[in-house]
């Protein structure tokens, strides 16, 4: 089948052209909830456990009331549920104010529904959303979390009781969903390459090394000098050469590593870590040194053939920038 490549990239769902910003998404999840109505009656179910007649539903994207702004989708059948939905890009959730607003609402406020809820759509895990949501419950109205990977769990297991056009938008929505629910560029070789310490991070049981080894993950903060988007491949140097070349196969942000990495102590930490989840080691078959130009914990990016290929990683880091600057031209 010919492939339909939008802005570089190929497109494998309908709701990729409407775009990935937490609008975008909110859109797309709302416009499956209308056209399916399996989805909305599991969607439903998994955060009040009822039964409810999707034909008897209406939804609101983007309400506006004078005194409280705008909300994300709302969705009611007047009578049994009433749910206000939040949603929000990568490891994100809202803040006190925002739900607060949304509680706050009139409509919201006056209704005797006894189903109402906040829910926050996010990549964020429960177990992260329950730690970092500034309430799971204000004036007596629950606040429940859906991560993207239950969103596409419901819409798995909403699959077999549609219909043919049903079938179709939940699987475009679960590939768009894939896309979304991860910030790595996937078809990126870039790989980033760190140095390995032998020693240990402050307060933990063991080396660096043995994080890696043993435990096949390894963490850094996000942002400041260190990488604001995950990386898709990691490598590791060590005593004066590449040692090994990883995939990044998932990875989670957190702000207490214990939770990850059962070594680190059981505090909660000033900024947010990546923790990776680390494929198989990729060793080179033959020694591929640092290089003068690289010295100390200097962290650099080449591209995995070239690490491979190449006898030091400083050689491999110019011959991928050169690489990089003839596409441009």
């Amino acid at each position: 089948m010919a492939e339909f490549n939008a802005y570089g990239k190929r497109v494998g769902s309908i709701f990729e052209l409407i775009g990935n910003k937490e609008n975008d998404i909110t859109k797309s999840i709302a416009w499956v909830l209308y056209c399916c109505p399996v989805f909305m009656k599991k969607f439903v179910s998994a955060i009040f456990d009822i039964e409810i007649d999707p034909k008897k539903v209406d939804m609101y994207y983007q309400k506006y009331d004078s005194q409280k702004g705008i909300t994300d989708l709302e969705l009611t059948d007047g009578k049994n549920f009433y749910i206000i939905v939040e949603a929000k890009r990568g490891w994100n959730l809202p803040g006190d104010n925002q739900i607060t607003s949304y509680l706050e609402r009139k409509d919201f406020q006056k209704s005797e529904i006894a189903n109402k809820a906040i829910v926050t759509l996010s990549e964020c895990s429960n177990e992260y959303a329950k730690d970092h949501l500034p309430f799971i419950q204000k004036m007596g109205i629950p606040i429940k979390h859906l991560s993207w990977q239950q969103i596409c769990s419901i819409a798995e297991n909403s699959r077999e009781q549609s219909n043919n056009k049903g079938k179709n938008l939940l699987n475009e929505l679960r590939e768009y969903m894939g896309g979304i629910m991860t910030m790595q560029t996937k078809d990126s070789n870039w790989v980033y390459v760190v140095s390995l310490s032998s020693g240990k991070p402050d307060n933990c049981r063991i080396r660096w090394i043995d994080i890696v080894r043993k435990h096949n993950k390894y963490f850094h903060p996000v942002g400041n000098t260190w990488p604001h988007m995950p990386v898709n491949y990691v490598a590791f140097r060590y005593g004066g050469e590449l040692k090994s070349i990883h995939h990044v196969d998932s990875y989670e942000v957190t702000d207490n590593l214990h939770k990850q990495v059962p070594d680190m102590p059981d505090v909660k930490e000033s900024n947010k870590y990546y923790v990776y989840n680390l494929g198989p080691a990729i060793v080179p078959n033959k020694k591929v040194v640092t290089g003068k130009s690289i010295r100390q914990a200097r962290r650099v990016y080449a591209m995995i053939d070239l690490l491979l290929t190449s006898d030091s990683i400083e050689e491999a880091v110019k011959i991928s920038k050169d690489r990089e600057n003839n596409k441009k031209e």
